[in-house]
């Protein structure tokens, strides 16, 4: 008890030292919360930005619809492709859609191929065209995705995963932006559609939310688009052939982003756009071991593109001093060097300082960071959000959510380390181990 009441005490007065000091109020911020404020700038001012441009945009008749096609990737999904299916062909776009569904490793998934065959006999529209396109030897999502950019035929392509769902005016929301002649590429909102079957899809709803509507719309209004999603990406089809399509190994959607910007020099007009309103629903990890897996895989894949595949070749004379400056700061160095930062941060003070005095200033570095995320997730929800009811829902768990994200870099610093020593993204499910090792050595 008697800790407890110092604990208490070391709080409430540092707390009361920092409302009547601003330096000491400046130093309660940690150094990773500072070096996120400007990100934060960014993104809220983006999105205000965002705002402004939509209301004072004026209606104009456009007759532009060009053939969309979807390659939709399939693996293991089995019954849940024909939802996926569905969602697309049932599309409010008035154009043509040729829905493409690649099944990787037909022969081992024979129940996701036997669906993917009875989809494809269901009545659609004239203008909606179903393929299915086996691949009998599994070669993994890039293998599927070049497959289906071969067999397509429409002059934007969207790749798409075989688990995903999409509100029916996606497609009528992404095409326009395509009839802007400066737009490679464009990508649309992921919101999670199993949110409710455990705390850490409430979790991934929060994360998805902040990260795609939110963060994503802010920037790239300012046309600092960090990653065009592989579970949701729309590309103009002539820039898709000229960058070679998607390349072997891990990460392939942040591979391709950072290949498509490797031209922004030679294309100083490109813009990529972000369509916070086009909607898809996915399934998310719903046990811990699960999330942990998917996660240790994502942050070791960043690693390897960021520091291994594209090390020498990202570089201002390629991307533009904008590109390379924002990708150093909040590309690299937020997603490689920051999660050491906060753990390192974390252990130094139960380390150097007495447990009552370290407990109290990590509570009260816990409270201001609490703080800063129930503003950002609150104007994120009342600024972009389509489904405000259900996301204000999961506004209580902000109180638990930092030590779920504390959690998550204690995983990415392993995920970090594991793929430095071992090369863990050789060890991916993503795709037989012989596509990795035919795929070259970083």
């Amino acid at each position: 008890m008697s800790d407890l009441n110092t604990i208490l005490y070391l709080l409430v007065d540092t707390i009361h030292q920092a409302s009547a000091d601003f330096l000491v109020a400046f130093g309660l911020i940690p150094v990773f919360i500072l070096y996120e404020t400007p990100l934060i700038i960014l993104i809220v001012t983006g999105i205000l930005r965002y705002h402004y441009r939509e209301m004072t945009r004026q209606d104009t008749v456009s007759f532009y619809q060009p053939r969309v096609s979807c390659i939709v990737t399939c693996y293991s999904e089995g019954e849940a492709i024909a939802l996926t299916a569905k969602s697309l062909a049932e599309q409010t776009y008035p154009g043509s859609i040729e829905i493409i569904l690649v099944v990787d490793g037909a022969v081992q998934n024979k129940e996701t191929y036997e669906t993917a065959l009875r989809v494809a006999k269901q009545q659609t529209a004239d203008n909606r065209k179903i393929i299915v396109l086996p691949k009998w030897q599994r070669g993994g999502r890039v293998s599927s995705c070049n497959a289906g950019l071969d067999t397509a035929t429409g002059e934007i392509v969207l790749a798409l995963d075989g688990d995903t769902s999409f509100d029916n005016d996606m497609i009528a929301r992404i095409v326009p932006h395509f009839e802007d002649p400066r737009v490679p590429a464009t990508s649309g909102a992921i919101r999670v559609r199993n949110s409710g079957e455990s705390i850490f899809a409430k979790f991934q709803s929060i994360e998805y939310l902040m990260s795609m509507q939110g963060s994503k719309t802010g920037l790239a209004e300012w046309n600092l688009q960090t990653n065009i999603s592989g579970a949701f990406g729309a590309f103009r089809r002539s820039v898709l052939e000229k960058v070679g399509g998607w390349t072997t190994h891990s990460a392939e959607d942040l591979d391709l982003t950072i290949r498509l910007k490797q031209y922004q020099v030679r294309h100083p007009n490109w813009y990529i756009p972000y369509e916070p309103l086009a909607i898809a629903l996915t399934d998310v990890p719903v046990k811990l071991k699960d999330l942990i897996k998917q996660r240790l895989r994502w942050d070791g894949d960043l690693f390897f593109i960021f520091f291994r595949k594209h090390w020498q070749s990202f570089s201002p004379k390629l991307v533009g001093f904008k590109h390379y400056i924002f990708t150093l700061l909040y590309g690299w160095i937020q997603n490689v060097v920051l999660p050491f930062v906060v753990i390192g941060y974390a252990a130094y003070l139960f380390i150097s300082l007495p447990a009552t005095v370290a407990l109290s200033l990590f509570i009260g570095v816990y409270l201001v960071y609490m703080a800063v995320l129930m503003f950002f997730f609150l104007f994120i929800v009342i600024a972009m959000s389509e489904r405000i009811k259900k996301d204000l829902s999961l506004f209580p768990l902000l109180v638990i959510f930092p030590l779920y994200s504390i959690f998550m870099r204690v995983v990415a610093v392993f995920a970090l380390i594991n793929e430095l020593v071992r090369h863990s993204h050789e060890e991916s499910a993503m795709a037989p181990w012989w596509v990795f090792k035919r795929g070259g050595k970083f």
